[in-house]
């Protein structure tokens, strides 16, 4: 990878926008084209070892055997997409992760989760920026089916976020968040 290349992925992991004008912003486009190309095979597979493999080189880390994913699963950019152990993704889901996703031990991801670590601005004029803000999903956590969870959002040891809510802001720690937007419907 070059430094160009180092340098516009960095800054997003870092928080910085990246302007449609930034004469790197087309890198971005091939990596994640790059990535689509061996989720094919990922999505193929109903092997547990190779799909584990895959997600390794999509993530460029291992991944635990004590990890299953079922796919198919979507991501632009897995080198900012960290997984820890006995981690369950289930069915149909989108990780857009060029902003960072942290995805602790023990969670549990429902089908049709989506985890979308980038934004774009409200102006019409600089809609096109790119907009990174991480997501954090803390140990023993469960994202119930169809949830979003937006950028710059940490998910709280053992909360639980209720099918199809849409997180925008953090859940705390022994929580249950639900609705749109989610609010805390209970503690644990």
């Amino acid at each position: 990878m070059t430094m160009i290349q180092k340098s516009i992925f960095e800054s997003l992991k870092n928080g910085e926008p990246v302007l449609a004008s930034d004469p790197r912003a087309p890198l971005l486009r091939e990596a994640s084209y790059a990535t689509i190309k061996l989720l094919g095979q990922l999505n193929r597979s109903s092997d547990a070892a190779e799909i584990r493999n895959m997600l390794s080189r999509i993530t460029g880390s291992e991944i635990d055997e004590s990890v299953a994913l079922f796919p198919p699963v979507y991501i632009n950019y897995g080198k900012h997409l960290s997984i820890g152990k006995n981690v369950f993704i289930n069915f149909n889901c989108t990780f857009l992760a060029l902003g960072g996703i942290t995805i602790e031990d023990n969670v549990l991801i429902a089908p049709d989760v989506k985890l979308l670590s980038e934004n774009h601005p409200l102006s019409p004029a600089e809609r096109h920026t790119l907009v990174p803000g991480k997501i954090h999903i803390k140990q023993n956590a469960w994202i119930g089916a169809g949830a979003i969870i937006l950028p710059g959002v940490t998910v709280g040891e053992n909360a639980i976020v209720a099918a199809g809510a849409v997180v925008s802001k953090d859940v705390p720690d022994n929580t249950i968040v639900g609705g749109i937007p989610a609010k805390i419907m209970k503690t644990i």
